[in-house]
């Protein structure tokens, strides 16, 4: 059922500009609809308040806080936010209209992504997020409902409603602000709300998508909000056996309980992230995740080999134990007696003899002649030295072995480089089980390292050089510089020289190379304006649909970048071919006074001139340049007469 026919702001235009032509979603605080700007003919999104909420001061500064603080960030994956005013009880925001769906609707209706997808949707919500973050606040509400998916692949960070300063803590009695499957420890605990209750909610969506499931769930929220106090967020292979470890490690670090543990902002993150995919094959990227989990445990079940191994090797000794003389009757039934020393007896026991006795004896010496073998030769296995091998060398010995590896610890070294195995449990030459795991820990490099000085190499030179260093390449950002060729590095935050811990996040700022000043071109020739810009170093192209405008058909009536703007060269200007003005009915004038007319006309669209005879006292209209019922150009002039004597 179309549920927009009982909305009554459907079909109503807002403040004279904004047409609501549909209701896209309903939420406790807002309504947001799918509008038309007549003003600038174009499709956008319209988030209205309540009307019964406008009257509270505290709804309406945070639904006004969110506009000032999404207008801060300008960032290519933050949902933007054009306009916010009221009209009457309706306080509205007026954003960007993204067509597509939200992560939400792809985990309702594919359960768990591939671990490419789920990193290709995370990157770009860090980046909008590192970008908040950088601007001073936090998001507070990540969830999969607010991140947008659009038709063309773009991810877009929506919902800046209940966004606070990074150094604002709330009282927590009585309410928590967001959703509690995605709240962080100390945001119920004491409400404090830094950049890193964010990092915990973007990992708990990581093991959304990796997994198809939230890892705390319960019959009621305060059960949720329990399990998230007292429980570590599990590394997802736990629920989708055989995914990376290195998405494991990401998931938990970003999840950890305590928020010192977990990286410092969502920058930070995002380098763990792209450093994570880094270690990953496409093998691994492309896996396809499984859709119905009791397979999935179904199926870890079916693979356990241990029980089967222990049983046979257990079963010589049991055939032993059965054939063997029972015990007499008395003290010696209860107490195992002592062995006799070989070729002896056991004393006080009467030995039978005969063909049962000899053919116990050749069972005896069979089971555990063959226990033995069995557990010197096929149950244990060396564990490889591993020392100054890379963590996938390491991981292609074991598993070349028959070994797997349990986890991996990071820590710092100076004598390993970072990347490398410092030390193994069991260590090198030591036995272990067969098909047992070993905990490897992998160097971090120097406790601190020097940042490097990437200024002016190409971008990617730059990140891999971050990268071998042990720092994290971060947010990158763009801005015009005529010295530094385009997409080439200006400047890094912090600078070159300068001392960090290892996996630091360092924000990239790139030159777009030397400023274009944009010309304006509405009004011209579509070819002559395609030509002007091209010339320029610019990039055209021309919108599919056309519209009405006051420049004749064929002219440009409208530009992506405006007049006056800049860009870099190669950036694209988009531009949209007019229709010529659109053709309004003129309303008939004649026998109306002057000023009501020109109210008439004006009201229609038009522009108004009036011509009075040189003798004039009655101020009534006489004749209309263009007669009452004929169609005429919007906004064109209509030349009204008055009557003389």
């Amino acid at each position: 059922m179309d549920t927009t026919l009982d909305d009554p702001l459907v079909g109503q235009t807002l403040d004279g500009r904004y047409r609501i032509d549909a209701r896209i979603a309903a939420g406790g605080m807002a309504t947001v609809y799918r509008a038309l700007d007549t003003r600038l003919d174009r499709i956008l999104a319209l988030k209205v308040m309540h009307p019964a909420l406008a009257a509270d001061a505290a709804f309406v500064d945070r639904f006004i806080r969110e506009a000032k603080s999404v207008a801060r960030l300008a960032h290519p994956n933050v949902v933007a936010v054009f306009d916010q005013g009221t009209d009457g009880p309706y306080t509205y925001l007026a954003m960007e209209y993204v067509s597509g769906c939200t992560l939400r609707d792809v985990l309702r209706e594919r359960g768990a992504l591939q671990p490419r997808a789920a990193l290709d949707v995370l990157e770009p919500v860090l980046a909008a997020l590192g970008a908040a973050h950088r601007a001073g606040f936090v998001h507070r509400d990540m969830k999969p409902e607010n991140v947008l998916i659009g038709d063309d692949g773009r991810v877009k960070v929506a919902d800046f409603g209940l966004v606070r300063s990074v150094d604002t803590v709330t009282s927590t009695t009585g309410a928590v602000l967001g959703t509690v499957s995605y709240l962080a420890p100390e945001q119920i605990e004491n409400g404090v709300t830094d950049t890193r209750v964010d990092v915990y909610a973007c990992g708990v969506v990581l093991y959304e998508m990796l997994t198809g499931d939230k890892p705390h769930t319960g019959g009621t929220p305060a059960q949720v909000l329990y399990r998230h106090l007292h429980e570590d967020v599990p590394p997802p292979s736990a629920a989708v056996p055989g995914l990376p470890v290195a998405l494991d490690e990401l998931v938990v670090q970003a999840t950890a309980r305590t928020p010192d543990l977990r990286p410092y902002d969502a920058a930070a993150l995002l380098g763990l992230t792209l450093d994570a995919r880094s270690r990953l094959t496409d093998v691994e990227l492309d896996a396809v995740p499984p859709q119905a989990h009791a397979e999935v445990r179904s199926s870890a079940e079916d693979r356990t080999s241990v029980i089967p191994r222990t049983a046979g090797a257990r079963q010589p000794v049991e055939h032993t134990s059965l054939l063997a003389e029972p015990p007499l009757p008395g003290p010696a039934a209860q107490a195992p007696a002592p062995e006799p020393a070989p070729g002896r007896a056991r004393a006080g026991v009467r030995v039978r003899r005969g063909p049962l006795l000899v053919v116990a004896a050749v069972l005896l010496a069979l089971g555990i002649g063959t226990g033995v073998w069995y557990i010197g030769s096929g149950q244990f296995t060396k564990v490889p030295n591993l020392l100054g091998k890379t963590e996938a060398e390491a991981r292609s010995e074991l598993s070349a072995a028959g070994l797997g590896v349990k986890r991996v610890d990071r820590k710092f070294s100076d004598a390993f480089d970072r990347g490398t195995v410092m030390a193994s449990d069991p260590q090198g030459a030591k036995r272990i089980r067969g098909n047992g795991a070993v905990v490897l820990t992998v160097s971090r490099g120097p406790e601190v390292v020097v940042v490097p000085d990437v200024k002016g190499r190409p971008l990617e030179a730059a990140k891999a050089e971050l990268t071998k260093t042990g720092l994290a390449p971060g947010i990158v950002t763009q801005a015009f510089n005529e010295d530094v060729p385009q997409g080439s590095v200006i400047s890094t935050e912090p600078n070159g020289g300068q001392k960090r811990a290892p996996d630091t996040a360092v924000s990239i700022t790139v030159s777009k190379g030397r400023p274009v000043p944009v010309p304006g071109v509405a009004g011209k020739p579509l070819d002559q304006a395609r030509t002007a810009l091209q010339d320029l170093g610019l990039k055209v192209e021309t919108a599919p649909d056309e519209i009405n405008s006051p420049f004749p058909a064929g002219t440009v009536a409208n530009q992506s970048v405006g007049a006056g703007a800049q860009a870099a060269a190669g950036d694209t200007v988009v531009l949209t071919a007019s229709k010529g003005p659109r053709q309004v009915p003129v309303p008939n004038v004649v026998g109306l006074e002057a000023d009501a007319a020109r109210r008439t006309l004006e009201a229609a669209g038009f522009k108004v001139k009036v011509e009075r005879a040189f003798l004039n006292f009655t101020n009534i209209v006489d004749v209309q340049s263009v007669p009452g019922g004929q169609n005429a150009p919007e906004g064109s002039q209509i030349v009204l007469r008055i009557k003389g004597l």
